[in-house]
């Protein structure tokens, strides 16, 4: 039966699992984790956009496939807290801002203009995931990156073309959405302002 009324949801993907929903591979199914161990979503559900099994934080969820090929072609702001491995200065920043020139599918990429700035340690975040070897050997800063793009591992590469790789990465907002309070793994119905 067709869905005739779309549901939307967002989570909070915790670190180390995958955005899909499964897999049909035996080997994977025994040793990663999937958005479908979550909640027990409606048949059609899709993430919108994706975070990579290190990255933590917002992930949207959609039965309605046009909005989702909306969002992530529409320039919508995703923002994200990073914690960076060493004191990142106000030079990198400025590069950061104007933008950068990464790898993207084989070719060099320059990165769209963002808005980035010093942050002080989010408090309201889970403590890091164990597998996370945060500040074991040198000083960490926080900064939060604004975009309106999405390439494949975008805020990674940015931060390690600037010479500060990303130890922590959690997305906190998707144009008027926030994460606010879920904890890691925590599902929400909402209704989409886009």
């Amino acid at each position: 039966m067709p869905v005739t009324k779309h549901l939307h949801f967002k989570i909070h993907k915790p670190f180390g699992m995958l955005s899909q929903m499964g897999s049909n591979d035996p080997k994977e199914v025994r040793s990663k984790q999937f958005l479908g161990e979550l909640f027990n979503f409606p048949e059609g559900i899709m993430p919108i956009g994706r975070l990579d099994a290190k990255s933590e934080g917002l992930l949207l969820m959609t039965t309605d496939g046009k909005l989702s090929d909306t969002i992530n072609r529409s320039g919508v702001e995703k923002e994200y807290y990073v914690q960076l491995d060493g004191e990142i200065t106000d030079k990198e920043i400025a590069d950061l801002q104007t933008g950068v020139e990464i790898g993207f599918g084989g070719k060099k990429y320059n990165t769209k203009p963002c808005r980035v700035h010093k942050i002080n340690t989010p408090h309201l975040l889970p403590p890091p995931d164990h597998k996370l070897r945060i500040g074991r050997h040198r000083p960490t800063s926080w900064i939060s990156i604004v975009l309106t793009e999405g390439k494949f591992r975008q805020v990674r590469k940015m931060t390690a073309a600037v010479g500060y790789p990303t130890l922590r990465l959690v997305r906190v907002r998707i144009g008027s959405i926030t994460l606010r309070d879920l904890i890691p793994g925590a599902v929400a119905e909402i209704k989409v302002p886009f």
